[in-house]
């Protein structure tokens, strides 16, 4: 387990690194490719220059820094401390009462003593289908969540082993690295997102109120969108390859340590069997979030990019984990 820890601070400092690196590569990558586009220019003594030269690229690129960096730390700096909420809207969650049902808190009070782990707190997702979730950052953040569905369908011994696992996550902070993640993941999705919205508009309504005059300038800025385009999507794909970071053993890790805790791991394999028939959040069509959930939601198993997520899955084959938790 420790070694468990270790690897996942590792990887988070390494996504921290990585992810500026990745980002400002895509900055610099498209303002040569915009400067390229213009053709020849004057440079700043006014002699007529032809093409690009790195010298005028790395200029532009030295004066962009300061606002990128400022603008997605800034980002980066409210979305990982309203991270909790952020996941509470996300799946549609609410806080759990103890009053409204003391079943989950005696179950997850008694595994903390028993494991000197703090109190998280619990939150309830009104969906009929089944699944559950950790998250958080910190003692201040971290929080299990389950569904209506799960809480009825399970038996305590049942529910008992997927709370469990879901600690064993805290405990092992995996939450802290998912987070990470996502909020990456999210801020690059926006930006495409952005550049989308922008040349679809650009595309439909621009030819239709430029001059003849314009036209040139038009297509040339229906061009500069194409680029950052493709410049925000290679920046996406870099954003996937991290949940390589987030290896497919966290949720066997995750097993064993729920069995652990528990000291039941049959129980555990029958509530992923029970779970499996039916895991879902209706309300959460986001692939990151949904890698925060015990079982993939099968809602996601849908159309052709079904399989680009099932590559970068960080979910095993529910099959296996439950082989391997009856072999205990």
């Amino acid at each position: 387990m420790q070694t468990q820890i270790r690897r996942n601070n590792l990887y988070s400092a390494l996504l921290l690194l990585s992810f500026p690196v990745i980002l400002l590569g895509m900055v610099w990558v498209f303002l040569y490719a915009v400067n390229a586009l213009e053709g020849d220019h004057y440079d700043a003594y006014g002699n007529v220059v032809q093409g690009v030269t790195l010298e005028e690229v790395n200029a532009y690129f030295l004066q962009a820094v300061p606002w990128v960096v400022g603008g997605v730390g800034l980002w980066f700096v409210i979305a990982y401390f309203a991270n909790a909420q952020m996941i509470q809207r996300a799946v549609g969650a609410r806080p759990l009462a103890r009053r409204e049902n003391p079943r989950v808190y005696n179950l997850v009070e008694n595994l903390c003593i028993a494991n000197g782990m703090d109190m998280p707190k619990i939150n309830v997702v009104n969906d009929p289908q089944l699944n559950a979730f950790a998250s958080g950052i910190n003692k201040d953040s971290y929080t299990v969540t389950v569904t209506t569905g799960l809480l009825r369908v399970l038996d305590d011994e049942e529910l008992e082993g997927v709370l469990a696992h879901e600690l064993t996550h805290i405990r092992n902070r995996d939450t802290r690295l998912l987070i990470t993640s996502i909020i990456f993941v999210g801020i690059i999705s926006t930006l495409m997102s952005m550049l989308v919205r922008t040349l679809y508009y650009n595309f439909l309504f621009g030819g239709r109120r430029r001059s003849d005059d314009r036209n040139n300038s038009g297509g040339s800025a229906l061009v500069v969108m194409l680029v950052a385009l493709v410049c925000a999507a290679v920046a996406y794909v870099f954003t996937l390859l991290t949940r390589f970071a987030i290896s497919r053993s966290r949720e066997y890790m995750a097993d064993a340590g729920g069995a652990q805790m528990s000291g039941n791991p049959r129980a555990l394999a029958s509530a992923l069997r029970k779970i499996s028939s039916n895991p879902g959040l209706d309300s959460v069509e986001r692939e990151d979030v949904a890698q925060l959930f015990i079982m993939r939601p099968d809602e996601m198993k849908q159309g052709v990019m079904s399989l680009i997520d099932g590559l970068f899955s960080t979910h095993p084959d529910p099959r296996k984990r439950i082989a391997l938790l009856e072999q205990y």
